[in-house]
């Protein structure tokens, strides 16, 4: 199976006529010096009407600043709405995020596991984002030449991923961040739900400019799946041949708290132990054609990570799950 990737894919592809199709972008970012990390999205689901708009900044001092909003979207023609916005300014090079707008501030982000509550009970104020992203590995992944995946279990017809550096500021309310950081972003396109993989792990990290990796374990609910990634070396992708993780779990709802993870390449094994500094648990719901309601759960994680020669970075772990009788589905891995 061949991958197409090109300039173009990085502005907006033409709207697909399934009723899920899905067009969205991720970026995400950690300063080790100011101690602040954080993720936005846009997805444009505009044969539904709607999009996805979440930004989620994990401040120094432990809160959690966070918004999610389903604009009015209908057409597929930019990532801008909610208060957010995407600009491609040179592909694969540069891109900016900015974003205006409220945000509820959070002490204990576990209380999102209950939004109307979370948002109801906590403060909101002000934040307001300018973020430039450069390349800062090459490219991973792209558009395959043929279907990878079988119908209904769609969550990218085309997905591709670069770790990146971001500067610019951050503003919470009456605080104000420089930003030097480093992290990862992708883009996606195509048919998409959420209940789609019966759990995935997405794992994300930068050691500064010279080395990073993604990690990603998606599992189906009648087959094995498939487990890849990369590492970034400074100088070359080295794409993995296998992923293996496995996971300690706390408290009643099993929150991922501290992993292990091997990155299988040909050229070597790499090690590396994740540590959760915070988690803020977000949630999906859809009806099923007979009438039930699913519940799928995505845990990011803020996450320091240790590799096995003693290099320390940071990065997400983002553990998404569908929630059958109350528990994740994916405990066992």
């Amino acid at each position: 199976m061949a991958l197409r990737l090109e300039p173009a894919d990085e502005y907006m592809h033409e709207l697909g006529p399934e009723p899920n199709f899905n067009e969205s972008m991720y970026f995400n970012a950690y300063d080790p010096d100011s101690r602040l990390g954080g993720f936005f999205r846009l997805g444009n689901r505009a044969n539904e009407g709607t999009g996805e708009m979440t930004a989620c900044l994990y401040l120094p001092d432990g809160r959690v600043a966070f918004m999610f909003r389903r604009p009015k979207v209908t057409d597929n023609s930019a990532f801008d709405a909610a208060g957010m916005r995407f600009a491609v300014v040179e592909p694969f090079t540069e891109l900016h995020v900015s974003y205006e707008g409220r945000v509820v501030l959070l002490d204990d982000p576990l209380e999102m596991a209950d939004p109307r509550t979370a948002f109801t009970e906590n403060p909101h104020v002000e934040c307001a984002v300018q973020l430039t992203y450069t390349g800062g590995s090459a490219m991973f992944g792209g558009e395959p030449d043929q279907p990878a995946e079988r119908p209904g279990e769609e969550f990218a017809r085309g997905h591709y991923e670069q770790l990146v550096e971001a500067t610019g500021t951050v503003h919470v309310g009456e605080d104000t961040w420089d930003i030097h950081g480093f992290g990862l972003r992708d883009h996606s396109w195509g048919p998409r739900y959420w209940q789609a993989p019966w759990y995935y792990r997405w794992l994300t990290a930068n050691f500064g400019s010279g080395f990073g990796f993604m990690g990603s374990r998606i599992a189906r609910r009648d087959n094995e799946g498939i487990r890849g990634g990369f590492v970034w070396d400074g100088e070359k992708l080295r794409l993995c041949t296998d992923f293996r993780i496995s996971t300690t779990w706390e408290g009643d709802d099993r929150y991922h708290k501290t992993l292990e993870a091997q990155l299988v390449t040909d050229e070597r094994t790499w090690t590396v132990k994740g540590r959760v500094l915070r988690l803020i648990p977000l949630r999906n719901r859809r009806q099923t054609p007979d009438g039930q309601s699913m519940v799928t759960r995505i845990s990011e994680g803020l996450t320091e990570w240790t590799l096995d020669d003693g290099r320390v970075g940071y990065g997400l772990s983002e553990y998404l799950d569908q929630i059958v009788d109350g528990q994740p589905v994916g405990v066992a891995e």
